[in-house]
């Protein structure tokens, strides 16, 4: 019996030992956890964590908690020089703390102050390019139109959306616009859009479609005519868009979308041999002297062969004598080509004084010479008259602008 007893308090203090032993290592182990994930505070720094009520405001405890080594110099930047700022022992600079939570537009990321600094957004850097085309209407500008173009090279198909116009010069304040589409040079057949009634800013989201081979696409002009339609019925025109479709515009079957002026018909008859139209321009920085064949209409062509090409080749001439020649593409089977051409020539501001511009429209026809079926020509007093006079003048008084006009075709024996 004394032996169990003996036995019995034996193991209680073996446990309880062995108890007493664990609990000194849990303490040791826990002693040293608490020193892993203790901060040591660093000499000549401030301790700047500052409360509003029962809020912590994390911004700004962790720029003051902020260090700079000794040895790198700091200057205050100009945007910054108007506050208040305090030295503190390590000979740093601190700005005086007036709201411990600042608001949410004064921190540095949205101020405007700090678009200079490094680590910021600057604004100004992402805007997008405002589209001025609604806002920005030249001087005497008949309306705006805008449309779309897509060409399905295994379908033949020319995709012609009409999207919109705007500020249309109606006769009246109540404008009933309508749109008429035709693929020159077929002047008989047309497609037309709905009337818009009393607008002058009317949005048709209309679609149309034109079956054209891909050898005679580039051959084509789409013509955009808005009419305004009065209460008989009657259609009076507001303007037209001239729009060749060339290799470049139809290129990549994609839809292509494109705003033009409306130009304003004209009023004038024909002459005799037709008549030319082209833009002058002179830079007098890049010396260049720019001519744009724009169209011809009324010309009188020989119908009498199966193949017939109209085109007009630009001549620069000094003392009569030609500098350059260069042609637009031919056109076939059309007397009111459309072209939409340009070109330029070097010439000297000095060389202009004896300098003109000759255009001839030449017909050719398969297996034959091609024959001039008109001539005009511009420049100063020496050479032109006239028109030709006033617009090469216009010219000149208007540099870096391009000067639209007119003219009428002369004949002339050049081949």
């Amino acid at each position: 019996m004394a032996e169990q007893v003996a036995l019995v308090i034996g193991g209680l203090a073996g446990g309880l030992l062995l108890l007493l032993l664990l609990i000194w290592v849990s303490c040791c182990l826990w002693k040293r956890l608490c020193a892993m994930f203790t901060y040591e505070e660093l000499p000549g720094t401030t301790a700047a964590s500052s409360t509003q009520g029962d809020k912590l405001c994390p911004p700004y405890a962790a720029r003051t908690q902020t260090s700079r080594p000794p040895g790198v110099p700091f200057v205050v930047p100009p945007s910054f020089q108007d506050r208040d700022w305090v030295p503190l022992n390590s000979g740093e600079w601190a700005q005086v703390p007036r709201d411990p939570c600042p608001a949410p537009e004064l921190l540095p990321h949205t101020s405007s102050s700090n678009l200079g600094m490094v680590g910021t957004i600057n604004p100004e850097l992402y805007k997008f390019l405002e589209d001025t085309s609604e806002t920005d209407f030249p001087e005497g500008c008949l309306g705006r139109l805008w449309f779309s173009l897509e060409y399905q090279q295994e379908a033949e198909r020319l995709l012609v959306g009409l999207i919109k116009a705007r500020r249309l010069q109606g006769p009246s304040e109540t404008c009933s616009p309508l749109v008429k589409l035709h693929l020159l040079p077929d002047e008989r057949r047309f497609l037309q859009s709905k009337t818009k009634r009393k607008t002058s800013n009317p949005q048709f989201d209309e679609h149309f479609i034109f079956q054209v081979s891909s050898k005679s696409i580039t051959q084509r002009v789409l013509r955009f005519s808005v009419y305004h339609v009065d209460r008989q019925r009657k259609h009076q025109l507001l303007g037209q868009v001239f729009f060749p479709l060339k290799n470049e515009t139809l290129a990549g079957d994609c839809r292509r979308l494109i705003w033009r002026d409306l130009e304003a018909e004209s009023l004038e008859p024909p002459s005799e041999f037709g008549d030319l139209q082209f833009c002058l321009g002179y830079n007098d920085c890049l010396r260049r002297l720019t001519v744009v064949v724009l169209r011809a209409k009324g010309l009188q062509l020989q119908e009498d062969t199966s193949f017939v090409s109209v085109c007009v080749k630009v001549s620069l001439m000094n003392h009569n004598k030609f500098v350059k020649c260069k042609k637009t593409l031919a056109v076939l089977g059309s007397a009111n080509p459309v072209y939409s051409e340009t070109f330029s020539f070097k010439a000297d501001p000095a060389e202009l004084d004896t300098a003109s511009l000759s255009l001839t429209v030449l017909q050719g026809a398969e297996g034959e010479k091609s024959h001039a079926l008109g001539r005009v020509v511009v420049g100063p007093y020496m050479y032109a008259r006239g028109k030709q006079l006033e617009h090469w003048n216009e010219m000149l008084s208007k540099p870096k602008e391009l000067v639209k006009r007119w003219h009428a075709l002369c004949r002339t024996t050049e081949p």
